[in-house]
This record gives structure tokens, sequence and C-alpha cells, in this order.
């Protein structure tokens, strides 16, 4: 890919082989083409911006010290999509522990979910925020990869380490406790 200097750009493969050479400028700019990517699926995830920029640090940490152990069987993306998702799971085990969980889609209020603005487009991205912020861990996984990545089924199972068919299930209950929470957006 050029460049706006008519330089090509390095591939995430030849990032990776000159980061595991030694080259601190090439796993930067890694760290450069992934962040707001990576950044904006914690934030979907219900992350506060606080933990989500811990998690991304986390995650390129992680990234660093496991250079030596990526085959490149997966894209860059996916396999920084996999490490943050695990860095997931060790911050909802951690809130856990301090008593902070999600609201159970069966148990929620209203008042839990629902914040009112001067504006009804807001009102809207808040509800579904909210909506996707009730259901499970691995609902909100799904659905953050599928719908707001736009990651396909393959993509997904592979992060999640999951078979395709768990993917297809996760998602379609998904999807289905969301249409029942925004109902009321749905007609």
């Amino acid at each position: 890919m050029a460049t706006g200097n008519g330089h090509l750009r390095p591939t995430d493969p030849e990032l990776v082989k000159r980061a595991r050479e030694g080259d601190p400028s090439a796993f930067h700019e890694l760290v450069d083409r992934y962040a707001n990517l990576l950044f904006a699926l914690a934030v979907s995830l219900g992350t506060s911006t606080a933990d989500a920029e811990d998690m991304i640090q986390e995650t390129f940490s992680g990234a660093f010290r496991g250079l030596g152990g990526f085959r490149g069987e997966a894209s860059v993306k996916t396999w920084l999509t996999r490490i943050l998702i695990r860095q997931r799971a060790r911050h909802l085990r951690s809130a856990h522990k301090r008593n902070r969980t999600f609201i159970p889609l069966e148990t929620a209020r209203d008042s839990d979910l629902a914040v009112s603005s001067a504006y009804p487009a807001t009102d809207a991205r808040l509800d579904v925020a909210a909506a996707i912020r009730s259901l499970s861990p691995d609902h909100q996984e799904v659905i953050a990869l599928r719908e707001i990545q736009g990651l396909s089924y393959e993509e997904i199972a592979e992060i999640l380490e999951v078979p395709r068919g768990t993917v297809e299930s996760r998602l379609f209950r998904a999807r289905r406790q969301l249409q029942e929470r925004l109902r009321g957006y749905l007609g």
C-alpha cells in the first residue's frame, strides 16, 4: 500500500517480522494501526474508557511478549482481537470479584437501561448501548464482533476459539434478546 510520500506501507506480516528482529518502530506502527479499532471494540463491549485504555495497553503488552509465538495463521487483526477478548475476560473476572456484574436482561428494569437526553437519536444510541451491556459477556462479544466490527462468522469463531455453530447460536440468541429489549424502537 502506498503512502502519501510514494513509499509502500509495510504489511502486517512484514511489521511482525521486523519487530521480532528487534525493530521497535515496527511494533509501534502495529500499535498505531490497531489501537483505535481495539479501543472501539473494548468500549463497544461496555467497558469504561479508563478500563478500555488499560485493556488496550495489556493487549499490546501481551502481543509484544507473544511476538515469537505468532505463526501468522491468523491475521494480525484477528490475533490482536483474540488477545483483547482474553484481556476482557480477565477484566470481567476481576470485576466479578469486586461484585460488579452485568445487568441480566431478564432482571433489567427500564430505569437501568434508558437514559434520556434532548435528542432522540442520542437516546436511541444510548438505549442500544445499554441493551448490549445488559447481555451476557458471550453475547456482548458476538454482537460487537459481528455487528459493530463487521467480522465474518469464521473470524469470530477464530477469535473466540469456538466452532462457527456456537458463534451462530450465540448471535441468534443475542439478536433475539436485543430485539425484545428494543421492541419499542422496532415498532
